[in-house]
């Protein structure tokens, strides 16, 4: 990190290192081919239920993203909607257990819900190999690829929508889908708040082909990793949430000085923080998502007193977690069982809830 910040002093040569650092991943990941392939295609989104929850409501959607390839998930809403509101994307991470599972994830529902509550729209959508998603196995060579193309064409498709103000749209996630938060906020410009959670790190890539299977973080002439692609998103708003019982435990010494710094040259030092959980360990848990929900009020405009107790604490108890098949878009497909390389025995029911070791 010493090395990468000695090769700035101005916002002018940062910004020529930060462009740097976007066009190797665009070169590395291919992403621009697959978008010229298939952006243009109209969506065709399929809604099939709708939840009517306490103060929000849950959609089960798939867009296609290319033809005969869904995007699978679900869109949370407020309630009532009164003029244009902001969007927050919601990939999730590699937790694949029944009980805890992709975009089914108790807290994924309480985070997504909670957004919701305060005004704005979620679309919390499966990683390819996972959930519906299944037209891509996760090991795929191009799971890389293909998720950020899924994460664009889902900030395409929430800008389709006449309720969207496309000037207020997020995204954050976990583990996987924090790098999912970190390459997106990356690449795509519309997003104007990011949180990527236990993710941003200086030596760690990811464990999964889905985050360091392409050569996205080095080419002959650049060397880049999470922490420093992260710090591109400067000046706009950004928290990183970090923990002590995983590769980001040396966030506070470490990877959030470089990027206060790089903030620091746009004099923009308020718009980074980052909330740091020692004792606590690799999760999008009730404490870190505390942290995340008045984050979000402040810069997407949204209303955190929604989602308030008569004390004035965060209370999620008017959140109720659903079903995995009460959130199917497709009610006869079944559940992809892939995590990385490791593959599950497809007898394996994921409504059993004891966990098979």
């Amino acid at each position: 990190m010493e090395k990468f910040a000695s090769g700035y002093h101005t916002v002018r040569e940062w910004e020529e290192r930060a462009q740097k650092t976007r066009e190797v991943f665009r070169q590395g990941s291919g992403i621009d081919s697959v978008l010229k392939k298939y952006r243009h295609l109209p969506f065709r989104a399929i809604i099939n239920h709708k939840h009517i929850m306490d103060g929000y409501t849950v959609e089960n959607i798939a867009i296609e993203g290319m033809p005969g390839h869904y995007i699978t998930g679900n869109l949370y809403k407020p309630e009532k909607i009164q003029g244009k509101v902001p969007a927050i994307l919601c990939p999730h991470g590699h937790w694949y257990y029944p009980d805890n599972y992709g975009r089914f994830r108790p807290d994924m529902q309480k985070r997504s819900a909670a957004f919701a509550r305060m005004g704005a729209i979620v679309f919390a959508y499966d990683m390819i190999g996972y959930g519906e998603c299944t037209t891509y196995r996760h090991d795929d060579p191009l799971a890389l690829q293909i998720q950020t193309f899924n994460s664009i064409r889902v900030v395409d498709y929430l800008c389709s929508l006449d309720c969207v103000d496309t000037s207020r749209i997020a995204v954050t996630g976990a583990s996987g889908g924090g790098t999912q938060t970190i390459y997106l906020s990356l690449i795509d410009p519309r997003i104007k708040v990011s949180v990527p959670v236990v993710m941003v790190s200086a030596y760690f890539y990811g464990g999964c082909i889905c985050e360091s299977g392409m050569p996205v973080a080095r080419s002959a002439d650049h060397v880049t990793n999470l922490a420093d692609m992260t710090a591109t998103f400067a000046p706009k708003p950004l928290l990183i949430v970090s923990d002590g019982k995983d590769w980001t435990r040396f966030v506070p010494e470490t990877e959030y000085p470089y990027i206060r710094n790089v903030y620091k040259l746009y004099g923009a030092e308020n718009n980074v923080e980052n909330a740091h959980f020692p004792k606590e360990g690799h999760d999008y848990g009730f404490s870190k998502r505390k942290a995340v929900y008045p984050f979000m009020a402040k810069y997407l405009g949204l209303d955190f007193n929604r989602i308030l107790n008569d004390s004035g604490k965060v209370d999620e108890s008017f959140v109720t977690p659903l079903a995995i098949e009460e959130l199917k878009v497709f009610p006869d497909k079944p559940i992809a069982f892939l995590c990385g390389n490791v593959r599950y025995n497809p007898s394996y029911s994921l409504y059993d809830k004891k966990r098979k070791k």
